[in-house]
């Protein structure tokens, strides 16, 4: 399950200076991180074997991004990830077999982008009239065609004061939100502990009827999100190859599993 504690590392904690994340929150942000990337390659392999023929978007490098934003949102809050990318929606609980199974044996095309927002859109304006402390987050593709459906998207949720979280990558969607009435945050896209603090206080901000936010994730210099929580693990004394490679045997195993029941 993507939301389980990850195993604690084993090395003791490092006494430098007050953390408002916990040493807990920090080591399941790493290593759900790590799992993203297992999914990946994995879903690499078979699509290289022709074992999938559904449609699959790459997000190598975006997992401080994705985890970030939406480790902590709860399994009832609806999510929109760009078209041909399940990680959003695996870290906020999607099954491993259902994953591997929606991409082995696709139902029905994947819905555009259009019909993603318009799903995320309808979900957060209706979580504000029931009052129900539920958000939606959309992700963006980064694509130029998807501009349009956005501009539309971030209007209406801005005009509305909607309960709604927009996450875009490199500034993949350049939009003015002072025109759409609520605010934009830049973020290092390759820091998840930055994500994570910028993506919690939107979170609240939207739970609490405030409206909706635009998180911009850029890659202000070259670098790998995963070594780069590895070495902030590291000064804070909470990260040892032994703890990645016991959370990398474990996930293997279930990748094993789910990809084996999506075969069948």
């Amino acid at each position: 399950m993507s939301k389980q504690q990850p195993p604690a590392a084993h090395v003791q904690p490092a006494q430098n200076g007050f953390s408002l994340i916990s040493n807990g929150k920090l080591l399941a942000l790493y290593s759900t991180m790590l799992k993203c990337r297992m999914i990946q390659g994995r879903i690499r392999i078979l699509f290289r074997q022709n074992n999938f023929t559904g449609n699959h978007s790459p997000a190598v490098g975006r997992e401080a991004a994705a985890v970030g934003v939406a480790i902590d949102l709860a399994p009832e809050d609806t999510v929109a990830p760009p078209p041909g990318d399940l990680i959003p929606c695996f870290i906020n609980g999607l099954l491993l077999e259902e994953l591997f199974g929606g991409l082995s044996h696709p139902i029905a095309p994947s819905p555009g982008i259009a019909a993603r927002l318009k799903i995320a859109v309808d979900a957060a304006m209706a979580n504000k009239l029931n009052k129900n402390n539920k958000i939606s987050v959309a992700f963006s593709t980064g694509e130029p065609a998807s501009l349009g459906p956005w501009h539309q998207a971030l209007s209406f949720a801005g005009l509305h004061g909607l309960p709604m979280i927009f996450v875009s990558w490199m500034k993949s969607i350049p939009l003015k939100t002072k025109a759409c009435g609520f605010p934009a945050i830049t973020v290092d896209g390759n820091d998840a502990v930055a994500v994570y603090r910028v993506a919690s206080e939107a979170i609240a901000h939207a739970r609490k009827g405030n409206g909706p936010t635009l998180i911009e994730c850029q890659r202000w210099k070259a670098g790998d999100p995963i070594l780069t929580m590895e070495k902030y693990l590291i000064r804070k004394g909470l990260f040892t190859k032994d703890y990645k490679a016991e959370v990398a045997a474990a996930f293997n195993e279930e990748l094993d599993a789910a990809i084996e029941l999506a075969e069948k």
